[in-house]
């Protein structure tokens, strides 16, 4: 899962929460990244933070939930990718943290 925002400190705890909840086994923040994305029905170009989630998609309903109520946005980005393979060392580490 992916999601942004221009608060960093807001993503630090959005992370802990889920992590903490094992409904994400990782939760990378990397920025800033510039946005440009029309909004209210202008054009805005903003600094944002870039997290990505890893997750599995049994988890995505309650991860949505923490993510929707501490995000600092009306409309956070989340969006789901799905891993069509991987090192299967590391999918395993993934699913055993996310139980």
């Amino acid at each position: 899962m992916i999601t942004t925002s221009d608060d960093r400190n807001v993503l630090i705890e959005i992370s802990q929460q889920l992590v903490s909840r094992n409904l994400a086994a990782c939760f990378q923040i990397s920025g800033p990244i510039t946005s440009c994305y029309r909004w209210g029905g202008k054009i805005e170009t903003t600094e944002e933070w870039l997290c990505i989630m890893k997750t599995s998609l049994h988890r995505f309903d309650e991860l949505e939930s923490v993510v929707l109520e501490l995000h600092n946005y009306d409309r956070p980005q989340l969006v789901a990718q799905k891993i069509h393979g991987g090192n299967s060392d590391y999918l395993q580490w993934l699913a055993e943290n996310l139980t």
